[in-house]
């Protein structure tokens, strides 16, 4: 079995993981949104139903990121709890 201080590295070790994986969602929102722009600036006045399809697929795009980005910093959270009940 594990020491507490042995539990507490692994966990600290995970959440610097967590940490990174944010850090590449919140890399990945700005290239979407960067993306989003470029496209708004390509086809501006573009009524086409394929333009309108694709400002959808980005913004579902960012909002799933955005969701993951928010279950990443619940579980830090969980974690950083059971951290601090060992």
């Amino acid at each position: 079995m594990a020491s507490v201080a042995e539990l507490k590295a692994a966990v600290q070790t995970a959440l610097q993981q967590v940490t990174e994986g944010q850090q590449a969602i919140q890399a990945a929102q700005e290239k979407i949104d960067e993306a989003q722009q470029m496209l708004a600036m390509a086809l501006d006045g573009g009524t086409s139903d394929a333009v309108g399809a694709a400002h959808a697929s980005l913004s579902q795009a960012h909002q799933q990121l955005e969701d993951s980005l928010s279950a990443t910093m619940a579980a830090v959270e969980q974690a950083n709890t059971y951290t601090a009940s060992l």
